[in-house]
């Protein structure tokens, strides 16, 4: 015989506890290796004394390392596809802006072809990514 009434009901309260300490763990995880995870082409950029500019929302890049190949961010394609890629990645995203790293050693012919085909994309900015001047290599070509 039982008091209390009926003691067989469940218990409709969720414990938040074990979610709580795998959502910690998970942001730990994910502080320490994100820095870990920025990667890209490996490009000698050409030096320029400019000041940077402010980006508001990541951008795409276009890359092209010293072999000629080129990039999309961090995959590669053919130059004959780039034109055709970069359309179906504007179609899905509204990317009214690209930037353009070139290799200093890639040809001049090279860098104006991959121009011509992100300006055909129908890309209204194409803006180019260079390495900042040192200010002592600056000096030393003003004191000579």
């Amino acid at each position: 015989m039982t008091l209390g009434g009926n003691d067989d009901r469940l218990m409709s309260e969720i414990n938040v506890t074990p979610f709580v300490d795998v959502m910690l763990v998970l942001l730990i995880i994910f502080m320490v290796t994100a820095p870990m995870m920025i990667q890209g082409v490996e490009v000698s950029l050409p030096e320029a004394t400019s000041k940077p500019l402010t980006a508001v929302q990541e951008q795409l890049v276009v890359s092209i390392d010293q072999n000629n190949q080129v990039y999309i961010n961090d995959f590669r394609v053919s130059v004959e596809n780039l034109k055709e890629k970069l359309m179906q990645i504007t179609k899905n995203q509204k990317a009214d802006e690209i930037y353009l790293r070139a290799d200093k050693t890639v040809a001049y012919g090279m860098v104006v072809y991959v121009m011509s085909e992100i300006k055909g994309a129908g890309i209204e900015k194409l803006g180019m990514i260079t390495d900042p001047v040192d200010d002592t290599e600056n000096d030393r070509k003003k004191q000579s």
